[in-house]
Order: C-alpha cells, then sequence, then structure tokens
C-alpha cells in the first residue's frame, strides 16, 4: 500500500500547481501568504543518511518569502506517510530527517555555516484510515518534563499535519482544487457508489481548470493508479483523460456501484444464514474473501492483521482460518 500511494503521489507532488494548492489549501495562512508560489523550485529528495538508508519517499521544494521587508528561501520537506496506522515515532524521524537533509545542503554546497541554514517547513501528508494521534513535536516524548535548567538542552522540532481523512466532504468543497478532489477520492474508500460522486466532483473540477490539459494528464494517471489497487474492474488501458473519456469511465463506475449493491444484498442474505454458526465466523463475509484469505495464508507469511486488511475480514476470522488451515 505505501509503495503505490508513495509512487504515484509523488508524482503528483512534483508539479509546483499541486504543491501550492496543499499550502494554500491546508496550510495555516500566515505561512501561505508570505510566499511567491512563482519562484517554486523542486529539489532531490534522494540522500543517504548516516544508516546509509537512501531516502526516496519524501518531495522537497523551495520557496521564496518575504519576512522583515526581506526575501529568503525556506524548504518544504513533504514526507509522503502512507502507512495505514500513525506512526508514534514520527517527531524522532523527522529530526532525523531533517538533520541529514542540512547536512546534504551543506555537502552540495547549497549553504555554508557562514551564509546561515535556510528554514524547513516538514509537512506530514498521511492518509491512513485511523485518524493520526502521533505527537507532533519530538519536545513532547520528553517524559517526565525536565526542570527549568534542563529545558533549553532538550531538542525542539515540529512538522505540520495533513491528515486526508480529518477533512469531510464539506470542508473538501470549500477547496475547490484538483487536490482537494484527489482527498475526496481517497476518502471515499471501498465504496463505489461514494468513489463515483468523488470522480464526478473532481471531474468538474478539472473542468474549470485554466491548466485542464495539465492537470487533466496528472489526475488521470492517478486515478488510473488509484482504481488499479482497488481492484476495480474497469480497462484502464483506455482512460486517457478523464474529462475526455468521462463517459466511459462513468458506464464502468455504475456498472460497480451495481455490482457492490449486489453483493451488498448477498452478504445480507449470508448474514441470516451463518446466525448461530461458531463464534469467530464473522457475519456476511463471502466465500471469495475467504478464499483470498487462505491463499495469502499458505503463499505469503503476512500477519492476520495484514492478511486481514487486504481480504476485507475481522482479524478474528483470519486466525480461524489459519487455525483450520493447520488440520
Amino acid at each position: 500500500m505505501a509503495k503505490h500511494y508513495d509512487t504515484a503521489y509523488k508524482e503528483v507532488f512534483s508539479y509546483p500547481e499541486f504543491v501550492q494548492q496543499l499550502i494554500e489549501g491546508f496550510i495555516p495562512s500566515e505561512i501561505a501568504n508570505i510566499m511567491d508560489f512563482s519562484t517554486l523550485t523542486i529539489h532531490s529528495g534522494n540522500y543517504i543518511t548516516p544508516l546509509f538508508e537512501e531516502k526516496l519517499e519524501d518531495v522537497v521544494w523551495s520557496v521564496d518569502i518575504t519576512w522583515d521587508g526581506a526575501k529568503q528561501p525556506v524548504y518544504l520537506y513533504i514526507l509522503l506517510e502512507f502507512q495505514s496506522q500513525p506512526d508514534p515515532t514520527m517527531p524522532i524521524r523527522l529530526m532525523h530527517y531533517v538533520a541529514c537533509f542540512y547536512d546534504h545542503l551543506l555537502k552540495n554546497k547549497k549553504t555554508t555555516l557562514k551564509k546561515g541554514l535556510p528554514p524547513i517547513l516538514p509537512i506530514v501528508l498521511y492518509n491512513g484510515s485511523k485518524r493520526w494521534s502521533a505527537k507532533h513535536d519530538i519536545s513532547e516524548l520528553i517524559f517526565p518534563e525536565p526542570p527549568d535548567f534542563l529545558k533549553a538542552y532538550q531538542p525542539h522540532l515540529r512538522y505540520y499535519l495533513v491528515d486526508e481523512g480529518s477533512y469531510t466532504n464539506e470542508e473538501l468543497g470549500l477547496k475547490p482544487t484538483p487536490l482537494s478532489g484527489i482527498f475526496g477520492v481517497e476518502n471515499a474508500g471501498h465504496s463505489m457508489e461514494a468513489l463515483q460522486q468523488a470522480v464526478d466532483k473532481i471531474t468538474a473540477i478539472i473542468q474549470a481548470s485554466p491548466h485542464k490539459e495539465r492537470i487533466d494528464r496528472v489526475v488521470t494517471r492517478w486515478i488510473k493508479r488509484h482504481l488499479s489497487y482497488l481492484g476495480a474492474e474497469i480497462k484502464l488501458d483506455r482512460l486517457n483523460s478523464l474529462v475526455e473519456d468521462k463517459d466511459m469511465l462513468a458506464e464502468n463506475l455504475e456498472n460497480l456501484v451495481k455490482k457492490e449493491r449486489n453483493t451488498a444484498r448477498m452478504e445480507g442474505r449470508l448474514e441470516g444464514q451463518m446466525e448461530g454458526r461458531t463464534e469467530g465466523r464473522t457475519e456476511g463475509r463471502t466465500e471469495a474473501r475467504c478464499e483470498v484469505a487462505r491463499n495469502l495464508i499458505k503463499m505469503t507469511e503476512m500477519d492476520d492483521a495484514m492478511i486481514a486488511e487486504i481480504a476485507g475480514l475481522p482479524v478474528k476470522v483470519v486466525t480461524e482460518l489459519r487455525s483450520t488451515s493447520k488440520h
């Protein structure tokens, strides 16, 4: 899942208009208002940490800001955090990454200690199903609180969180940009009916964009990756434009909505049939989902939680299936 989203989103944020939409739509206005977005410049996010781990999933841009009458660049360090759950070690990771990035700037002579290190705005973009609960500043992880004479010597670094799932459809509707449309498609989850509505909205946003052709190409590639991830039975090779191929896509999504409703009715009948059976068998699960889980148990070393997420089953059902497969 993380690899899929890293690839899709890294392409989206390789275009300055989407970075501008992120800042103007989801970052405090006092920060956005001092930025000159015409100066947005992308930088390599690939560098080697002291642990010899290559960083590939980050996107780094610089943009000029005007502060106290003077212009200076600020680096936007966008960390794509596309895991299923919040990472409580995020403050530690960000401190490590930012320190390594400063070292990267010095080694590549992008600045010198005499000139000074440029400011960095760390942004964590998260799309997990559970709301973000990790601390936002590394200082918040230090407890019990140190005495006053030690506080000045403690680390301090705060990141800004953009938690996609925390925004309602109404809130996203107040930000009619292609990026907010992408967030809306994400938040539709696996519901094909909600997905159909979200795709209609983002298509309308693209049609109204002054950069329609460019935006259409970028978002269409993202949508194709997303639909492929969802397992949507659509001939994606025929989908080249959300605007030009909207009728074809709408017809396919409508068919998927009908299929979803039929599946829901079938699962409803299965729920009635399964009442009174052994505890651990989940009401409404289909044989197809169980078969997916059995195959993953046999062919992979995934734990029960991961298999449950992929197959769309409760963890206890996967545990029961694993136990059954051993006999």
